[in-house]
């Protein structure tokens, strides 16, 4: 075949793989609100950015359990007010039913025992509704990407709050005896100071990429979760150690 006309055959083929990939790599959004304008509202605002894909936005649990077995999701926004189904019962079914999926619960300010409750329940993150445009996208892909995200409102106190009670069951003295490396050490001292792994790469002068290496293999020893999760196992240790008799 003359170069020419399989460069043109192929052309279009080319097209429709390079555009599969791209939408294979896209993250993938179900959203979860019985506000019908509130749906449309953020179906729109997602689906105009090239690296979000909303495959579905539906009113209540049962739809999104439908969904849920029908496509592979990253993220899973959750209204907190949903009216026939509490959202944190919604939380709890959505991540028995798909483990993998990370949840965003949307509420106006909750009460800092919500948000344990919905940490406990396997939340990632929350977006308050009068969050800006730039903190919802942001929040979407944060979480999507691994991190586990509270609003800067609900940071401080009540974050080493959340962390502790979230992880009370964990039993410390069985942590504890896990090896782990100084690197790793390090790594959970600078989550624990609140640094994400971009902060923490450039703090350690290594690769981001060694960096979540470092996260997985912290939460796969201990057996942990998320972040906050680490956070909390890192501060008890701590005070463990400066008080034994405690």
């Amino acid at each position: 075949m003359f170069p020419a006309l399989a460069a043109t055959l192929c052309g279009p083929r080319r097209f429709r793989e390079n555009a599969e990939a791209l939408l294979a790599q896209r993250i993938r959004v179900l959203i979860i609100d019985d506000n019908r304008l509130m749906r449309g509202g953020l179906s729109a605002l997602l689906k105009a950015q090239p690296d979000l894909h909303v495959v579905g936005a539906v009113a209540n649990l049962a739809a999104a359990l439908r969904r849920l077995v029908e496509v592979t999701l990253h993220v899973v926004l959750v209204d907190a007010g949903l009216g026939s189904y509490d959202g944190l019962r919604c939380v709890e079914q959505i991540r028995r039913s798909t483990p993998a999926a990370r949840v965003i619960v949307m509420d106006l300010l909750p009460a800092p025992e919500e948000v344990v409750a919905y940490v406990k329940a396997g939340a990632k993150g929350f977006i308050m509704k009068d969050a800006t445009v730039a903190d919802f996208l942001g929040t979407v892909r944060s979480v999507a990407k691994g991190s586990d995200v509270i609003p800067p409102v609900l940071v401080g106190t009540l974050l080493s709050h959340i962390a502790e009670d979230a992880v009370v069951h964990q039993r410390p003295e069985a942590a504890d005896a896990v090896r782990m490396t100084k690197r790793e050490q390090e790594v959970m001292q600078l989550i624990t100071e609140g640094l994400d792994n971009k902060a923490i790469a450039q703090r350690l002068s290594v690769a981001g990429d060694t960096v979540k290496s470092h996260v997985r293999n912290i939460l796969e020893k201990l057996t942990l979760h998320s972040r906050l999760a680490i956070a909390a196992h890192s501060r008890r240790s701590d005070a463990a150690r400066r008080n034994p008799s405690a």
